[in-house]
Formats: C-alpha cells, structure tokens, sequence
C-alpha cells in the first residue's frame, strides 16, 4: 500500500471538515467573543481542531489494516485522543467541571501507558535509570501535563498548528536519518492533518482550535514521544527538546502563578507568547518565532543528540537556556498589568 495517497487525503479531509466546521459554528454562533482576558479583538469561531482529530482518527485503521502501526499504538494514540477529544468538544461546548476534565485526562493517559507498556528504562546523564512502576506514575503526569499545556499554549492564531507541524516534520526526519523508519509515518500523518486545519487558523484565524483539538494534540504528541522511548531513549530527549517552546513557556509561567497563590485554572494573558504579542500587536510575528525556533535551534539540538550521541539530557539543558531567558525577556508569569509599562498594544 502507498501510503502517499492516504497522506494527501487525511490534509484534503481536515481542510473541508474546517470549512464545514466553520459554518457550522457561525450558524449557531459558537464564538469566541473577545473579554478582557482574551489574545484576539474580533469575535470568531471555535472547535475546527476537530478537523485534525476526525481526519486523523480515521486514518488510524486504516494504517493498521494496511500493518503500517501496531496495534497496539493504534488503541494507545487513538483511544486516549478521542477521550480527550471528546471531553475537549463538551467543554467547548458547554462547561465541565475542572476535577471531572482532569479525572477524563488521567483516564486517557493511563489508557495510552497499558497499551504503549509504560515508560521504558531511559538514559539520564549518561547513567540507565529503570524507574519500574514510578516512572509509570511520572509518565502519567507527563501526558496529562502535555495535553493541558497545549491548550494553555492554543492562545494565538496559529501557534498551535505551527508547532505542531514543526515538531512533526522535525521528529519524522530525525526518525528517518536514524534508521527508526517505523516512526515516521504517524507524526506525518497528523503535520498534514494540522496542515490542512492551518490554512484556515494561519494568521488572521478564521477559526480557533478549540479544547477538542489542542488538547488531541498535547496528548497525541505526548504518546508519540513515549512510544519512540521504546525504540531509543535519544528519541524520547529529541521529542522533549522539539517541544521545548510549548514546554518552558507553559512550565515556567504555571510555576510562577503557583508561587504568587494565583487560581492557576483561570483564564489569564501571563505566558511569554501572549505578553510577545501584545508587544508587537499582532499575532504572525510571534507565530512565525515559533517556527523558525524549532528550525533553527531546537532542530539542531535535536540532531546533536539523535545523530551524533550527545546525551540527551544535556540536550535539553542546552536546549532550553535560551527559551527561559526568552520566557524571563517577556515576562512569562508575570501580573498582566505589567504590560502597561511595556507599550504593549
């Protein structure tokens, strides 16, 4: 089987389901109406990240009826994103309880963990660290962190979309160079499934992406970077440093709010990304920073670590200076009322 014709297709399907999903949301006015808090000034539709999860989904069995994926990495990847999906789509919806999402979120992540088989030994500091159930708990955590620091970070156009792809197509290369070809094709599958969502999210956004979809991704992401694990510990480093954007700035401005006794499930403009684009007054310059931090520094670091056996904790040490003092330059965590003292717009 080609796989190209599917990949072509699932873009097609997450283009055209966007464009329904938005009349749709416009004929019965799910939207997203600006508020003090808000990163957008013009109302605008929401929910056509469930472009990328349907167009996604679907191809799932198909991969597997083709023997491209396992299955057991269709029943972790697919089963847990549509439970986030779905509890992502209710919320957009109407509103559920924060205990109820977080109880659906540990729901998924511990679906993903029995099927991928639980965090494998890792090499940390160039010493194996096997961490038995523990490190089951720990890989919990981190997929429930990962799905919710994506929505955290789903705040301006197009950010989301681009990070993803960039993660996607970085990682499949990387997979590819090193010989893990078996782990290309999925992180590929979902980059064109974003792809075709981003043509209607790009900067000015036609529609937002919404619970459903940014939640989808962090823990699609999350199972991806846990299933390569499995195949080598340098991948798993690799996926953490790609996602280092999304990770220091979510991280380091929760952790802030944390310490200053903030109400940290409240909707707030504190995160690096919101404060940069409040500065520059728009949102593509920002969106665009994203993109060319992947290309032109995560990527490489990511490459020392996979092709050239730098260890992969130090990758991420090195990896993530910059990002925390670009999070400290704008202001990541801080009160918003520092952005009268800013210019911002």
């Amino acid at each position: 089987m080609s796989d190209w014709w599917l990949i072509g297709l699932v873009g097609f399907l997450s283009f055209v389901l966007t464009a329904a999903l938005r009349r749709y949301a416009l004929a019965h006015s799910i939207i997203d109406v600006p508020i003090a808090r808000s990163s957008h000034s013009v109302p605008t539709p929401r929910g056509g990240g469930v472009a990328i999860v349907v167009s996604f989904l679907i191809a799932l069995p198909l991969l597997g009826w083709a023997e491209e994926v396992s299955f057991d990495t269709l029943m972790a990847a697919g089963g847990a994103g549509a439970l986030v999906a779905v509890i992502g789509f209710m919320d957009d919806h109407g509103h559920i309880a924060a205990r109820w999402r977080l109880l659906g979120h540990f729901c998924a992540s511990v679906w993903a963990l029995y099927w991928l088989g639980g965090l494998p030994e890792v090499t940390l500091f160039g010493m194996t660290v096997d961490a038995g159930w523990s490190g089951g708990v720990l890989a919990a955590f981190y997929l429930v962190w990962m799905l919710n620091l994506y929505n955290f970070m789903d705040g301006i156009d197009g950010i989301a979309s681009v990070e993803a792809i960039c993660v996607c197509l970085g990682m499949g290369l990387l997979c590819a160079l090193s010989g893990h070809t078996g782990l290309v094709l999925l992180p590929l599958v979902l980059a064109v499934a974003v792809a075709g969502f981003l043509c209607w999210n790009f900067p000015p956004a036609r529609i937002f992406m919404g619970d459903a979809g940014s939640g989808f991704l962090g823990i699609i992401l999350g199972v991806f970077s846990l299933q390569a694990a499995w195949a080598s510990s340098q991948l798993l480093w690799a996926w953490l440093i790609l996602l280092g954007v999304f990770i220091v700035d979510a991280t380091f401005t929760l952790t802030r709010r944390l310490l200053r006794g903030d109400k940290v499930y409240e909707a707030h403009r504190s995160h690096a990304y919101q404060f940069a684009s409040r500065r520059y007054g728009r949102h593509l310059p920002v969106t665009l920073a994203v993109a060319g931090l992947n290309l032109f520094w995560l990527l490489p670091v990511a490459a020392c670590v996979v092709l050239l056996g730098v260890d992969g904790a130090v990758g991420v040490v090195v990896a993530y200076v910059p990002l925390v003092a670009l999070a400290l330059k704008f202001h990541a965590g801080e009160l918003e009322k520092t952005d009268a003292t800013q210019g911002s717009v």
